[in-house]
């Protein structure tokens, strides 16, 4: 397995990342155009269901079976009491999941979507044969000491992901989302992104799951003083989640990019997720076209990724919970414009003459659904 976990593999692996069929694009927006409505009037479905055709190569794709990949891990930087929660919590949840008992698992069964939970770096031992195995280590090291793993560890982890994502195409699934769970991951993404944007800590930590004003500003501090002392180089994606990132989000990272190298749309869920999504997007550039954001964070730091990814949010619904959770409810939505775009009548199926908006459509104020 280490033979194909190398810094060369995952370099060839970035080469099989292609754009976006602009072509079936077309397709859809011409599809779009001959619906009876409004031009434009759906919205974000419509932008959803082009962008779908780009990546599948057709113009309607449903049904699509769904598969949200949550990704667990410890980190070590808990030892500083930056989370109000224990680093048991990691594991408990982690088992919760398998067992449909957690936030994302209730909506995962609501809304049939997969739900496969992976071991990064979980720093205890258990027996849950339900938990995918694929632990690199028993956490990460404390960032606020030293570099959270080698930058061995960091490929490693992100090719794990990649195959992860393989494996969801090879077994089936037509949609992925991306999720998490480790205590103490907050502070490590508010790290990364500070390293890639060059940032301030005050910008982008947030509390996380609830600490009080002392835990808060250690927080802050120890994000402003792991990037000036470990220095992680913000043009190499890989030296940066080496540094001062987690197993869970390198592997989040692999998940993105392998969602793209295999043609899958892949839902960002909220800040922990997106800051993963900006590092393939720093990996890859080409693997944003197949990333479509979830719902809006509440953290601190989500809309300095959301601004660095050039993406708005589908839902804002206050929600902070991580886990994936914001992906089951996209997932709906990625089926309503699939559906719009599939079974919806044409003015001609449905009798009606268009010609009243020949003007509307002249003054081009829409383009894929969009009001430009």
């Amino acid at each position: 397995m280490d033979d194909i976990m190398t810094e060369a593999a995952l370099k060839a692996a970035l080469t099989k990342i292609t754009g976006l069929d602009v072509e079936a694009m077309e397709a859809a927006r011409n599809r779009q155009a001959k619906l009876a409505k409004p031009p434009g009037s759906l919205g974000r479905l419509e932008e959803l269901s082009i962008q779908l055709a780009g990546i599948t190569g057709k113009v309607t794709s449903c049904p699509m079976k769904k598969r949200l990949i949550v990704l667990c891990a410890d980190n070590g930087v808990v030892d500083e009491g930056v989370s109000s929660a224990p680093r048991s919590v990691t594991l408990a949840q982690a088992i919760n999941m398998t067992k449909g008992l957690t936030g994302v698992g209730v909506l995962c069964a609501h809304y049939g979507a997969e739900l496969q939970v992976v071991d990064m770096g979980i720093m205890a031992e258990y027996d849950c044969p339900e938990i995918l195995d694929r632990r690199i280590a028993f956490g990460t090291g404390n960032i606020a000491k030293e570099a959270a793993m080698t930058r061995e560890m960091a490929v490693k982890a992100v090719m794990t992901g990649i195959e992860l994502a393989g494996s969801a195409f090879r077994e089936g699934a037509g949609v992925l989302g991306v999720g998490e769970m480790g205590i103490g991951n907050t502070t490590t993404s508010a790290a990364v992104l500070s390293a890639l944007t060059g940032l301030p800590s005050e910008k982008l930590v947030g509390r996380g799951g609830g600490i009080d004003d002392t835990a808060f500003i250690r927080k802050k501090e120890i994000v402003t003083d792991a990037v000036a002392r470990l220095k992680p180089d913000k043009d190499d994606p890989l030296d940066v989640l080496a540094k001062v990132s987690g197993f869970d989000i390198a592997a989040m990272t692999g998940v993105f990019l392998g969602a793209a190298i295999n043609r899958l749309p892949v839902v960002i869920d909220g800040y922990i997720s997106a800051v993963a999504a900006l590092c393939a997007f720093r990996l890859c550039p080409a693997a944003k076209d197949f990333m479509i954001p979830s719902h809006e964070s509440c953290e601190a730091g989500y809309a300095a990724a959301m601004k660095e990814l050039s993406m708005r949010p589908i839902l804002m619904l206050d929600m902070r919970l991580g886990e994936g959770s914001g992906c089951p409810l996209v997932f709906s939505i990625l089926d309503a414009a699939c559906a719009i775009i599939k079974n919806m009548a044409s003015f001609e199926c449905a009798g009606i003459d268009d010609g009243y908006l020949e003007d509307i459509r002249k003054e081009e104020r829409y383009t894929g659904g969009r009001k430009s």
